[in-house]
């Protein structure tokens, strides 16, 4: 059974960055597509990013373009979310998700079939 972990949350003031990483093991099939989603308490949960494996295609919500870039290191199965000019609007419980297929919306969280169980992203202004 695989399984998704994130590490790299924490608490950092606006401006700030931090570096998230999923790191997918235990999966016998190639994951195509990984995302990052994020919740913050009283708000739907929101797409931020999308890696698309087959083309290296990338994808990003208007609200962290510029500003949050996903990445993938193929050796080490892992998704990073480098987040730079942090804003305390970007306060969420972030989680990664995968799938092994091609579905669209890349930023829906209904395409995606595997899920981390979240790491906490607090940003003070």
């Amino acid at each position: 059974q695989g399984q998704l972990v994130e590490s790299g949350g924490g608490s950092v003031q606006a401006g700030g960055s931090l570096r998230l990483s999923c790191a997918a093991t235990g999966y016998t099939y190639t994951l195509n597509r990984v995302a990052w989603f994020r919740q913050a308490p009283g708000k739907e949960r929101e797409g931020v990013a999308a890696f698309y494996r087959p083309n290296g295609s990338t994808y990003y919500a208007d609200s962290v373009k510029g500003r949050f870039t996903i990445s993938r290191d193929n050796a080490k199965n892992t998704v990073y979310l480098q987040m730079n000019s942090l804003k305390p609007g970007d306060t969420a419980v972030y989680s990664c998700a995968a799938s092994r297929w091609t579905r669209s919306p890349f930023l829906g969280a209904e395409t995606y079939e595997y899920w981390g169980q979240g790491t906490q992203v607090t940003v003070s202004s």
